[in-house]
Formats: C-alpha cells, sequence, structure tokens
C-alpha cells in the first residue's frame, strides 16, 4: 500500500475503527499492471475480491495478503493492501506467522492447485486442522500455468501435458475432500465467474472467525481451456450446479424439478421431484445443514458431474476455537506467571562461555 493511500484512509477512519466513509473497487486496485493471460479466470476472481473488501468495509491497512508461487500468487502485487509474494507452498505457514505475530489484521492466502496441494499440501493441511484464522482462496484450474502446462495434483486421470505426454495416470486430489479431511471448520466451492454466489461466499469467510477455505472453479485460457464448461457455463449452470444453502432441500434443475434423496447406505442419488408416477415428493429430499457431522460435507464433496450436479457454495461451516487466539490466551497467561521476559537474560543464562581472538574458552 502507498503512503498516500495508507494516510487517506486513515483519516477516513472514526474513532471506533470502523470506516467513516464506504470505499470502492477502485480503493482495492494497486498501481500495478495486471499481467495474466487474456481471457485468465483470475481476472474475474481479482475483481470480485476487491468489490467485496469494498462492500465489507474492511481497513486496507489491516488487511495482507500472502501468497506462494504461481500465475495466482500475483494477486499481492494488484490489492492495494498489503501483501507478501511468498515462496512455492509456504504461503499459509508465513500467513500463520503473520497472523499469530498481529491477530488484529485480516490475513489472506491465495494458492493454486499446484502450490496449494503439490508442495504446500502439508502446510495447508496444518494450516486447516490448527484452525487459524486465515481466509484461503485455492484457485483451480487442474493445471500448473506459470510453468506451462504440466499435470497438476488436481488433473483429470489421463490428462495429456508437457510432462504427460500419454496421459496422467495419478489419481486427483479432491480439494474440498482434503479440507474436510483436515478438520477445516468452514469449506465452500465457486466458479470464478459466478460473482453473486462467489460475494456472498466472500463475506461468509471473512465473518467466520477460524480457517477458511474456498475452491475456486478458475479456467486457465492457454494451458487447460473450459476445462470447467460443462458445469459453469451459463447454459449448464442450473441443470449441473447445486447450489447449496443452508436449511433448504438439495433441489436443482431449470425448473427445480431435481433434488437429491440418501439411498441405504449413506449414498446419495438424483431423484425427479413431484407428484407424480415415478417421482419423489420434495419432503423427502436431503435438507442441507453446514453444521452436520463432517460425513456430510465428506459425501457433498463426493458428488462430481456427470453422475450428479455439482455443488456450489458453503458445504461446512462450524466453530472452534482459533489457533491464534489459543496462542494469544496462552501468552498472557505465561506472563502473567512468569512476568515479562528479558531477551538479553534468557541469552546469557545457564551453561555460556565466550570464545577470545586467541581461540581460547572464557
Amino acid at each position: 500500500m502507498t503512503a498516500a493511500a495508507k494516510k487517506s484512509q486513515t483519516q477516513n477512519t472514526s474513532g471506533n475503527g470502523k470506516l467513516a466513509i464506504k470505499l470502492n473497487k477502485k480503493d482495492f486496485e494497486s498501481d500495478q499492471d495486471v499481467r495474466w493471460c487474456p481471457g485468465c479466470g483470475d481476472y474475474a476472481i481479482l475483481a470480485t475480491v476487491q468489490r467485496t473488501l469494498a462492500t465489507i468495509g474492511v481497513k486496507r491497512e489491516d488487511t495482507v495478503f500472502v501468497s506462494g508461487i504461481g500465475c495466482s500468487s500475483r494477486f499481492p502485487y494488484y490489492m492495494n493492501t498489503y501483501g507478501f509474494h511468498s515462496i512455492h507452498g509456504r504461503a499459509p505457514a508465513i500467513a500463520t506467522g503473520v497472523k499469530v505475530a498481529r491477530p488484529d489484521l485480516s490475513v489472506w492466502v491465495i494458492t493454486g492447485d499446484g502450490d496449494g496441494l503439490s508442495i504446500g499440501g502439508n502446510h495447508l493441511m496444518h494450516a486447516l486442522r490448527r484452525n487459524v484464522d486465515l481466509k484461503i482462496l485455492l484457485f483451480n484450474n487442474q493445471i500448473y500455468g506459470l510453468t506451462k502446462g504440466q499435470y497438476s495434483p488436481t488433473s483429470l486421470l489421463g490428462t495429456k501435458a508437457p510432462s504427460t505426454p500419454l496421459g496422467s495416470i495419478d489419481h486427483p486430489v479432491n480439494p474440498l475432500l482434503f479440507a474436510i479431511g483436515s478438520n477445516a471448520t468452514f469449506v465452500a466451492r465457486v466458479g470464478d465467474t459466478d460473482a453473486k454466489l462467489f460475494m456472498d461466499v466472500l463475506n461468509r469467510a471473512h465473518a467466520h472467525k477460524g480457517a477458511a477455505l474456498i475452491e475456486i472453479l478458475q479456467n486457465c485460457p492457454v494451458f487447460n481451456d473450459g476445462v470447467w464448461n460443462e458445469v459453469t457455463e451459463k447454459k449448464h449452470k442450473t441443470a449441473r450446479q447445486l447450489v447449496l444453502k443452508q436449511g433448504k432441500p438439495l433441489i436443482f434443475g431449470k425448473n427445480k424439478e431435481l433434488g437429491i434423496r440418501m439411498k441405504s447406505s449413506f449414498y446419495p442419488e438424483v431423484v425427479e421431484v413431484g407428484d407424480g408416477p415415478g417421482q419423489v415428493p420434495e419432503s423427502e429430499l436431503l435438507i442441507h445443514d453446514e453444521k452436520a457431522p463432517s460425513t456430510y460435507a465428506h459425501m457433498l464433496t463426493l458428488m462430481q458431474h456427470p453422475e450428479f450436479p455439482i455443488p456450489v457454495g458453503v458445504f461446512r461451516s462450524h466453530e472452534k476455537t482459533a489457533y491464534d487466539d489459543l496462542a494469544t490466551a496462552q501468552i498472557a497467561s505465561a506472563t502473567e506467571i512468569q512476568g515479562k521476559g528479558d531477551l538479553k537474560k534468557l541469552l546469557y543464562s545457564g551453561m555460556t562461555w565466550e570464545v577470545g581472538p586467541d581461540g581460547v574458552s572464557h
């Protein structure tokens, strides 16, 4: 953030810490030229995030974006906030340090399917299980874009790429199944161009106290063009997406004529909704519950097109004490019992020695 921008926002903040004026999308745009390929889904994601933060009314100087390596990781340069373009896969670890040191900040992590689920999988898992209060946006285009189109951890079996000319033989990672398995407290999925749903989910994630992971179905027009078209294009959305709404039945289709019912052995099935022969009344459909045990969200993550519609929206949201709150409380408790620490005293405590210029210990 520029010094002028910081000064401007500070002057426009009321005494209670809330913004005295409403910001707009332009206030979150940096002076850097946005350098993604024409048609890249990252443009839509960037615009939606900027628009949402302005709507929420966050202070720019209290907002930090941390990224790893990849096309998506250029994100901090384009946000008129503080930011840190870190190293491959380590964004969750660095963001954890920022949040624990400054729990008052709003910390966002920008990562991709390669950065976050390959070299960074271990760091991402621990950030989720610890429930660090981070908002993690995982751009999933099922390919490595920055390094010219190698297959990624989420690439489908058989994906032909420079690194797999005969087709990938790796079974892909399911990002949301990974998050549920790590006991993430907020898990969601959106498409890159679905601005309305995306803004709703970003608002929810921002308000959530704890680790929030949003998988974004993002298009790479150069190396994996159209990989999500069958479920994200406007002409397909109503028939192939299941928009999750708390307390509402799992229902979809152009005329809301299809739904999800539970069969035996906790296995879902698609049914036609209605009162006619072979149809199922709406009362028999599953009701979406974000706070249900993780087995329910686990089931949703396994629903894939074409057998099922692909769920979008918030899969799971439940409360658990955040890691940074626990760390802050523990430090406060230790300080109360032991007193304020003295670094110099600590360094010179116990067995110490000095090595003089003649190499002799004293």
